[in-house]
């Protein structure tokens, strides 16, 4: 197994390497079922992080680091979902591609998170921002609720992604090209 060896939040992780294709593998960041860097990696965005009074992430590696900025900070979440639920009146969406995801996939509000966001600054918030194509997808989708974005953040910042100016992380992930 190959893997690459990282600080993330001030803890040590071993990250295993995936292709993503014949010229490229990427060292997997997976935060569910790590209590521990989920915690630091909170605690460490909101001391970098704007002022908001809601945190947003889409379904379903970013669930945990959400609810814990959350719960350290502002108290409040929500979740983009990725299919509708028979519990979402009148939902709005956007399309997405992600370099982990295959196919396309369409992120959803349903009209209650749609009401809430309405007029409230935003934080989005992932594990990892790699092409941003999921971040974008997000952005959208908040923008059509009338919600402010005041910030966007990722425990890691994968390949290019750690040359933007507008997100806010905690450090670098290299793309391993072959």
């Amino acid at each position: 197994m190959d893997t690459y060896k990282m600080k993330i939040a001030g803890l040590e992780r071993e990250l295993e390497r995936f292709p993503v294709n014949d010229n490229l593998d990427i060292a997997a960041f997976i935060m569910f079922g790590d209590v521990e860097i989920t915690e630091k990696a909170a605690t460490e965005l909101l001391k970098i992080c704007p002022k908001h009074d809601v945190v947003v992430t889409a379904e379903a590696k970013g669930i945990p680091l959400c609810y814990e900025v959350a719960r350290q900070g502002c108290r409040n979440y929500v979740v983009a979902r990725k299919g509708v639920k028979v519990y979402m009146r009148n939902p709005i969406s956007v399309n997405v591609n992600s370099i982990t995801t295959e196919n396309e996939q369409k992120l959803y509000f349903g009209e209650g998170d749609v009401e809430f966001l309405k007029g409230k600054r935003v934080l989005i918030v992932d594990d990892v921002i790699s092409t941003g194509q999921s971040l974008n997808a997000l952005e959208k989708l908040v923008e059509q609720t009338g919600a402010q974005i005041v910030g966007k953040a990722a425990v890691l910042a994968e390949g290019d992604a750690k040359d933007r100016d507008d997100i806010y992380f905690l450090d670098e992930l290299p793309l391993f090209f072959k």
